[in-house]
């Protein structure tokens, strides 16, 4: 039985739920299949807000008329209750005038492709005490004007026993079995299309 079944909007379920009582009492009563499977997959509606648990700080210049542009970017917890946000990668597509980059990250590794300008960042498990950067410079084409718009950022990432949404297992029930089973849940909050418009 989940905590908070209110925050659930568009709930996608497995076929071994017995929907109608979810429906009724809200309580997922399943007989589960053989094997690996997903029970239900939901999004959070906008009314039950839910605190973001990364920010990202950054500093990308262009200016018109010159051959360099400034590129800085930070990455950094929050709201993840002490939790450990691994898995970080973040990924940006250069606007075309952009030829080069020379950056340094203060951890992970990094890659520029100068035919498609896709920019990628493997960071990896963000330690607070030592929030990882990239900071560097950006060759830009010689006499292009200034790009309309910077780029998006893209961030993927995911923590472990931590359900940012709030939703959570009440109780879990077993019955029809003679053995004592290993009752246990686990959870994970993974980033789905994250952004930051700089």
């Amino acid at each position: 039985m989940p905590k908070n079944p209110r925050l659930l909007d568009d709930v996608s379920f497995h076929p071994c739920v017995r929907f109608k009582r979810w429906e009724s009492e809200r309580i997922l009563s399943f007989i589960p299949p053989d094997g690996n499977f997903r029970l239900l997959s939901y999004h959070v509606s906008a009314q039950n807000l839910v605190a973001i648990p990364v920010y990202v700080k950054h500093n990308i210049s262009f200016r018109d008329s010159s051959s360099l542009g400034r590129f800085e970017i930070t990455v950094g917890p929050k709201q993840t209750m002490g939790k450990t946000v691994e898995g970080v990668l973040v990924t940006s597509q250069m606007p075309k005038g952009v030829l080069n980059m020379t950056l340094t990250p203060s951890q992970g590794t990094h890659t520029f492709d100068p035919v498609t300008k896709l920019l990628m960042w493997d960071v990896g498990k963000i330690n607070p005490q030592k929030l990882p950067s990239l900071k560097g410079t950006m060759g830009l084409q010689a006499g292009a004007s200034k790009p309309d718009e910077n780029p998006t950022i893209n961030l993927q990432f995911k923590i472990q026993q931590l359900a940012i949404s709030g939703l959570k297992v009440n109780r879990l029930d077993m019955y029809g079995e003679k053995y004592k089973p290993f009752k246990g849940i686990k959870y994970m909050t993974k980033a789905g299309k994250f952004q930051v418009r700089t």
